[in-house]
């Protein structure tokens, strides 16, 4: 397994050090959808190919993983699982990144009081414009809130 994914960013190996989009990554892509596309060209083969093999189109296997098209299906996930004959940890990480791959999620700011309103609408407003260094700064802090809750 390339990278580790337990509901945190994912983790270069043995580094320790998280991972953003690399140099040249399609930005739009969904995290399954990067991994999907990884696992593709790790064993030399085409979206065509995926597409056909899981029974979809390539123009809406394409739209999944770049989060036009919503999150991917149990079924769908299952299909990918066994298309790239991944088994144990490399099929959970699937399944967990297909999880995380909601192109448009929702924040339910109720009960958080004014401050927790005006913090969520101002991330949804703001969000397109933040840099891969402030992604990395939230995803830390969301880090130490889950390490530190029971």
């Amino acid at each position: 397994m390339n990278q580790a994914f337990r509901g945190e960013w994912p983790m270069v190996s043995g580094t320790g050090a998280r991972t953003g989009p690399s140099p040249g990554e399609d930005r739009a892509l969904t995290p399954f959808g990067a991994r999907s596309r990884e696992l593709r060209r790790e064993r030399g083969r085409q979206l065509k190919h995926m597409a056909a093999s899981l029974g979809v189109s390539s123009a809406y296997l394409s739209a999944l993983e770049r989060g036009e098209r919503g999150r991917p299906t149990w079924t769908l996930i299952q299909g990918a699982i066994h298309y790239f004959g991944v088994i144990w940890d490399d099929a959970d990480e699937l399944q967990r990144l297909a999880e995380m791959s909601e192109p448009k999620p929702q924040i339910d700011a109720r009960g958080t009081g004014p401050k927790g309103v005006f913090v969520a609408n101002r991330l949804a407003r703001e969000y397109g414009g933040l840099t891969d260094e402030d992604l990395e700064a939230i995803a830390a802090i969301l880090d130490r809130r889950r390490k530190a809750s029971p």
